[in-house]
């Protein structure tokens, strides 16, 4: 089953052209890297496969339906089976962490239950669990902005974990963190694909965690697709062609 699929997509801001002629099929359960230099178009890619962006010519379909051709509300259905996690993490730091994971569910909650749950946080269990299998179950009632950058990173993860979604998209999620968190961030986003099933595609800067935790690489350069290769297959060649510098 596909669950994401580019049709020569073409993705303009003004004059600025950030993607060109995108062909591209992400399947069920499939563990993809996006890598490239800074302005490749990664983060673009990101936001047309969770429906923040639409295309500015060709087609954007995810799990079997065109969100070309959806209104607003089937759009936000869509959305709801695809998790994405940011760099900049988008947590409250001010709230305990069991108000940010349970943001997971604000996709099905009514606006009073959301309500009464900042008073009287609802479904404990659920964000307990979520935040023990990202390692960090202690800090459920702690104050978002007392925890680490990788901390965070792993709150962000919960909090997808309780949406559950059919499909994870990672934007640049270790370009703030160290070498040691980076290695536990992306081992732990790809065990949890592993485990559960989940289409994961995440944007990286850094190529050796790509070849090491993910299946499919594929590269952009200046908004095309220079390659699409299983991890085995990327070489020192083809990383040099992807970062060399043009005179």
């Amino acid at each position: 089953m596909i669950t994401f699929e580019l049709k020569n997509v073409t993705k303009k801001f003004g004059s600025f052209q950030s993607l060109k002629n995108i062909n591209l099929k992400v399947y069920s359960g499939e563990r993809l890297a996006l890598v490239g230099s800074s302005g490749a178009g990664k983060s673009t890619l990101i936001s047309l496969l969770n429906g923040t962006l639409q295309p500015t010519k060709g087609e954007v379909w995810v799990l079997g339906r065109n969100l070309n051709n959806l209104s607003p509300k089937s759009l936000r259905q869509v959305q709801k089976q695809i998790g994405t996690v940011y760099q900049q993490f988008h947590l409250v730091d001010n709230l305990q962490v069991i108000h940010n994971v349970n943001a997971g569910h604000l996709g099905r909650w009514s606006f009073l239950k959301a309500a009464i749950s900042l008073i009287y946080p609802l479904e404990v269990q659920t964000a307990y669990q979520a935040l023990a299998q990202v390692g960090i179950p202690e800090k459920l009632y702690e104050r978002t902005d007392k925890l680490s950058g990788g901390q965070q990173q792993r709150v962000a993860i919960a909090r997808v974990l309780v949406q559950d979604p059919a499909a994870i998209l990672a934007d640049e999620p270790i370009s703030s963190l160290d070498p040691e968190r980076s290695r536990d961030v992306i081992s732990l986003l790809c065990q949890l694909s592993a485990e559960s099933g989940k289409t994961l595609v995440t944007s990286l800067h850094a190529i050796e965690y790509a070849r090491s935790y993910f299946q499919r690489i594929i590269g952009l350069r200046k908004g095309e697709i220079l390659f699409d290769l299983s991890a085995e297959e990327v070489s020192s060649r083809v990383i040099e062609e992807l970062y060399k510098i043009e005179s």
